[in-house]
């Protein structure tokens, strides 16, 4: 994923449109496309300076996390159920997921779904 321009960068180009350079040469002088100089324009009218928005990060869990009651009522009812058959379960509640933003919401939660018990500690050496 491509990083944005730094923030000196963007001060230069501001500081030469407002210097009275155009919006195109000043893009042309420092190799920056004319529409980004534009949005730059745009965000140092609107928020006082022209710092990018934040990059990455996780947009789409509180989705699934509306439906919580749902997911955690339904493992309450039938813990042993595979992922699967859980999402086939809240399908027939009219709640869907994907199998991973399922999966997501388990580890977050830090419930596990491991059928069998653990294995027993080494008598001889001890395991990591």
């Amino acid at each position: 994923m491509a990083e944005p321009l730094s923030m000196d960068l963007r001060r230069r180009v501001l500081a030469a449109i407002a210097e009275g350079a155009s919006g195109r040469s000043a893009g042309r002088r420092f190799g920056v496309s004319a529409p980004s100089v534009s949005r730059w324009r745009a965000l140092e009218r609107t928020q006082g300076d022209a710092a990018p928005k934040a990059v990455g990060g996780d947009h789409r869990s509180h989705r699934t996390e509306a439906h919580a009651a749902a997911i955690s009522s339904a493992l309450e009812a039938a813990p042993d159920l595979t992922l699967e058959e859980l999402r086939e379960k809240l399908a027939q509640e009219r709640v869907f997921v994907s199998y991973g933003a399922l999966w997501r919401f388990l580890d977050r939660h830090k419930i596990t779904r491991k059928k069998r018990p653990r294995t027993p500690a080494s008598r001889i050496d001890q395991t990591p």
